[in-house]
């Protein structure tokens, strides 16, 4: 091939790459207190959704993009001892949450998001925890887990969350720092609280728009672009106010769990962590601090860690 011939072709071939659109976006959040620390396993102990993003049809001029996300997912609690010798020593009860969502976004043309979604599904012995814990420690050959007989009852979720996001302090923002406020809120069967804090960005590339950023999902796109890639730091305290939470309270509509407690409804939260995106891959992984959230003398605050990895589809 002439060597012009071949430029020629390489520069279409790039072009059209290049040009795609991707606007499709599947993934998964694996979390877990050993992404952290092997001694660390307590409370939230392990969870894995997996999600599937779209992008949907968009009139309003403010808007930059309208983003449409499926879930599922399981989450497991624990108390902190877990062997045989223990199971009368229980600081959180034994929990599972298994469930559905459907969530809509909103991310503006000024960088504001708003998110609202519902999910559907299961807190108790439905929720499959146990044989999932079980399974999972067996397949591993980790010492067995005791004490799920005593798990709170069965409750049916269903759960309603929002997310709002703002970009703050206009003259202080660069192309390697950002500050946001950020709140959020759940109201539930299962879960109801709500949170607000601050979040801030570092980046060790430029900062990308908040609407074509990975942060809170907005990495599909429709209009052929350059391939946005993104890596950065980023740090959100924040403040909870917990008013209720079936896998510490039991179920709303029966008094039927063997072992619950009385919740901190004040608490302190700490998300740091990195996020990479590179053509169509994003990567993700965040140390989450949890401040104490039940009366009981040996209880604690605790962390764990989230790892994400998601691909975007044409």
């Amino acid at each position: 091939m002439p060597k012009k011939t071949y430029i020629i072709f390489l520069f279409m071939a790039t072009t059209i790459v290049l040009g795609q659109s991707r606007t499709r976006e599947i993934g998964l959040i694996t979390e877990n207190d050993l992404y952290t620390s092997s001694k660390n396993d307590k409370y939230y102990t392990n969870g894995m959704e997996i999600f599937y993003r779209f992008l949907t049809k968009n009139d309003d001029e403010k808007v930059n993009k309208k983003i449409v996300e499926i879930r599922i997912g399981q989450y497991i609690f624990n108390p902190k001892f877990i062997n045989k010798g223990a199971v009368a020593v229980i600081d959180r009860p034994f929990a599972g949450y298994l469930f559905g969502g459907l969530e809509k976004g909103l991310f503006f043309h000024n960088e504001t998001v708003f998110k609202g979604g519902i999910e559907l599904g299961f807190v108790g012995p439905n929720s499959f925890a146990e044989e999932t814990q079980k399974r999972f420690h067996k397949f591993f050959s980790y010492k067995g887990v005791y004490g799920w007989e005593t798990q709170v009852s069965n409750a049916l979720a269903i759960q309603s969350h929002f997310l709002f996001s703002s970009k703050l302090l206009p003259k202080l923002n660069s192309d390697k720092v950002d500050f946001h406020f950020q709140s959020e809120a759940d109201l539930g069967t299962i879960f109801t609280g709500i949170s607000a804090g601050f979040l801030t960005r570092i980046g060790f590339k430029k900062l990308v728009p908040i609407y074509d950023s990975n942060l809170y999902g907005a990495s599909v796109f429709r209009k052929p672009e350059k391939i946005v890639q993104e890596f950065y730091f980023y740090i959100a305290p924040s403040i909870k106010y917990q008013m209720y939470d079936a896998t510490i309270e039991g179920s709303l509509f029966n008094d039927n769990s063997p072992i619950t407690f009385d919740l901190i409804p004040v608490r302190f939260n700490g998300e740091a962590g990195f996020k990479y995106r590179k053509n169509n891959l994003n990567l993700s992984y965040v140390f989450v601090y949890r401040s104490k959230e039940l009366h009981n003398e040996i209880n604690t605050g605790y962390f764990y860690g989230s790892i994400g990895v998601s691909y975007l589809l044409r």
